[in-house]
């Protein structure tokens, strides 16, 4: 039997975290404690420890593996169904650093446990004067190197820093080290993955006063040692209704677009679609559906529902797919 889609938004899945702040809460208007240290909201999610639920339609309360299982090529697409199967292939999020998050690296497929790795971007919405992102190492170092600074904690020195603003964007290939400073609010597109490799996370200790563990064995075998400069992504963001390339990579696709008074029609068939607003606001209509959402909200079209117009005054949008 034929299931009937429609363009779909979600109950963001909350997590609060030891660096997380109220950004997400005060902007966004994401969870109901303004005092929560709320450090991620997973937008669109398939994993065990978060999955996203359908926010309203027939389909109200239904979690996202469940509507894949129902009709997997509908929704993902025929090309990403054969290649990922029944999982969705991508994680959503916004994340608020109020501090540092954990200088950290992630593993690529063949070296994570569950056989998923992490590639990742970012794109910052927000950042607090003179904030911080570290992505890499500024000098090239051995890893005997990376071991004497890991036990003689200085390895802050030799990591690569850059202040960043509103509409910056990064691509964190897995294996390349990298940190979110405080006051950082950002939103990240990665494979469906949370595995993470904790490198240094500055001898802080969690509520209960405890110091949170450190993967440093298994960071070593991941990390990627090469000095490369190719994680800051360039685009034009004088361009009006016109997608800009962000980053085309074998894992997502993303564009970034500015919409200014005029229609813009997404057909794509083989493959979902994800809009993340990150600035403004947008109305949409087809495909049976019809709403608006607004900055720091998200919206997935399954691959069956092309023909989706989208218009607004003044709007840019993260359109993400395979």
């Amino acid at each position: 039997m034929q299931t009937s889609f429609y363009p779909f938004t979600f109950q963001p899945v909350l997590k609060e975290k030891i660096w997380g702040g109220q950004k997400l809460y005060s902007l966004f208007q994401k969870g109901n404690d303004a005092q929560a240290k709320m450090g991620e909201s997973w937008e669109i999610a398939d994993l065990p420890e978060g999955q996203s639920l359908v926010k309203s339609g027939d389909l109200q309360g239904k979690t996202l593996h469940e509507l894949i299982e129902m009709n997997p090529e509908a929704l993902l697409g025929e090309k990403v169904y054969k290649r990922f199967g029944k999982n969705f292939p991508l994680l959503i999020k916004f994340i608020d650093a109020a501090q540092d998050l954990s200088i950290q690296v992630h593993p690529t497929d063949e070296t994570s446990p569950t056989g998923t790795g992490k590639t990742e971007m970012w794109y910052i919405m927000q950042a607090d004067p003179g904030a911080l992102l570290t992505v890499g190492f500024n000098k090239k170092i051995t890893k005997e190197e990376y071991d004497k600074r890991i036990e003689d904690l200085s390895i802050e020195e030799v990591m690569d820093t850059h202040v960043v603003t509103e509409g910056d964007s990064f691509f964190i290939n897995a294996g390349r080290i990298h940190a979110i400073g405080g006051g950082v609010l950002l939103a990240e597109i990665q494979q469906t993955s949370d595995v993470t490799y904790r490198v240094y996370d500055y001898n802080r200790k969690d509520d209960s006063g405890n110091l949170r563990d450190l993967h440093v064995a298994e960071s070593r075998e991941v990390l990627d040692f090469e000095l490369t400069q190719d994680f800051k992504l360039e685009y034009d963001r004088k361009a009006s209704n016109t997608p800009q390339t962000l980053k085309h990579h074998t894992y997502f696709k993303t564009d970034w677009l500015k919409l200014e008074g005029k229609d813009y029609i997404i057909n794509r068939t083989d493959s979902f679609t994800i809009l993340i607003v990150v600035s403004g606001s947008l109305t949409y209509e087809g495909s049976g559906a019809s709403g608006s959402i607004n900055t720091g909200q998200t919206l997935l079209l399954p691959a069956a529902n092309s023909g989706l117009t989208i218009s607004a005054e003044a709007c840019e949008v993260l359109e993400v797919y395979l």
